[in-house]
């Protein structure tokens, strides 16, 4: 819990809040919750696919999103690194909630 707290902050680095966040947990997170959307959509529980789908993967994408746009801005190195942490971020997030 408190790595969430400091990534909700920004104050894990940049590296750490991009790779080990956004893309492993991410994917982690966005398959599973896409799995058992899928499992429950085919026993016909709309509703929960769409609670397990969406306020699973969501809440986790809007927390990472913005852990890792606080951590790019006060990253110290070439920002051309910290604009493409936020790029990346943003797009893969947006992406992932979307479908």
């Amino acid at each position: 819990m408190n790595q969430l707290r400091h990534l909700w902050r920004g104050e894990l680095p940049l590296q750490t809040a991009f790779w080990n966040w956004a893309v492993l947990g991410g994917l982690i997170i966005n398959l599973v919750s896409s799995a058992a959307f899928l499992l429950l959509m085919t026993s016909d529980q709309v509703i929960a696919a769409l609670i397990v789908g969406y306020g699973l993967s969501v809440p986790y994408n809007i927390l990472v999103s913005v852990g890792v746009w606080r951590s790019a801005d006060r990253y110290g190195g070439e920002r051309r690194w910290a604009d493409l942490a936020k790029l990346a971020t943003a797009a893969g997030m947006i992406l992932l909630s979307i479908t």
